[in-house]
């Protein structure tokens, strides 16, 4: 199979009789032979009434409801699972992204070899403060900290070799940054495509302004997984080493200091008197517990973690 389409949608019984028409056209008139998995975030309206109808009359369609809304990575990860094709596309619901950008994705990826090719909504059609400003500011704190050269991580419409959404492990928010967990477990061959981009013709918008102060956040966290996730023993080890020695080497000063006005006959001062008893007192059993944190996470990480925190309620 030439290709497999992920959709996680929430609530978009509007746009997916259009939006299976459009790719299914440009799908055929291209003879790639394809699947599409929709995935049912927890919509409250008729959308998985709809997918089961188109399901009944098109065997290339498939769908994946899930009890309640888990968020957009958890319905990457669902789909990901299933997915058989040798190229996999991820496209938003709503038709603000363009299907007939598909075959070229395709191309790119199989004949250009690239591993990621990422859409680039180089010309928005949101709203400008609430969206296309923040937006800017967190592509370039994204690029500058995660060192991966795209101007549009969050943009729905990209195109993965097989391999790669096999190996990558999506979980939390982190399905803005696929390409940076690409990257990080080496796949390098990551390339961008300016797309189209047209206003939602058809509901509204589910992510709000909060979305990039998750994204930061989870920014920080990526940054820190990719340098240290595999051996946390190198950061809390190191600095709690460092603050333990510090502070040993403090309190040491201080004992020295004591003894040596006791041999010259000055009595009287008293060590806890001093604040740097208490400063070097907590920078011990600080650099102690970050020590220990870093040998829990060196166990931690021996053992299998599962990120598959969502339920799902059908698979068709």
């Amino acid at each position: 199979m030439n290709l497999s389409i992920v959709i996680p949608l929430l609530n978009e019984e509007a746009s997916l009789e259009e939006l299976f028409s459009r790719i299914d056209n440009v799908c055929t008139s291209n003879n790639l032979s394809y699947e599409i998995w929709f995935v049912d975030d927890g919509s409250t309206d008729l959308s998985w009434s709809i997918i089961e109808n188109l399901k009944v009359q098109h065997p290339q369609i498939h769908g994946i409801k899930f009890s309640k809304n888990y968020g957009k990575s958890q319905a990457l990860h669902a789909a990901f699972e299933r997915t058989n094709g040798d190229v996999i596309i991820t496209m938003d619901a709503d038709l603000q992204d363009f299907p007939e950008e598909i075959p070229e994705l395709y191309n790119m990826v199989v004949h250009d070899n690239y591993d990621i090719v990422s859409g680039w909504k180089k010309k928005r059609f949101d709203n400008v403060m609430t969206k296309n400003v923040p937006s800017k500011l967190f592509n370039a704190a994204a690029r500058k900290v995660s060192g991966v050269e795209l101007h549009d991580f969050n943009c729905g419409l990209k195109a993965y070799k097989k391999q790669v959404v096999k190996t990558i492990d999506v979980y939390g928010d982190m399905h803005r940054y696929i390409p940076v967990l690409a990257a990080n477990a080496g796949f390098r061959r990551i390339t961008e495509k300016e797309v189209q981009h047209q206003a939602r013709p058809y509901g509204t918008s589910k992510f709000g302004t909060e979305r990039f102060i998750r994204g930061f956040l989870d920014l920080v966290t990526l940054w820190f997984v990719s340098r240290f996730g595999g051996r946390p023993m190198h950061f809390f080890g190191a600095v709690g080493t460092l603050m333990f020695i510090v502070g040993f080497l403090s309190a040491l000063w201080l004992g020295i200091s004591k003894l040596i006005d006791v041999a010259r006959g000055i009595y009287g001062h008293l060590i806890t008197n001093n604040p740097w008893f208490f400063i070097a007192l907590t920078m011990m059993i600080m650099g102690t517990l970050l020590f220990i944190a870093g040998f829990l996470g060196e166990m931690i990480i021996r053992t299998n973690r599962e990120h598959k925190n969502y339920n799902i309620d059908e698979v068709i």
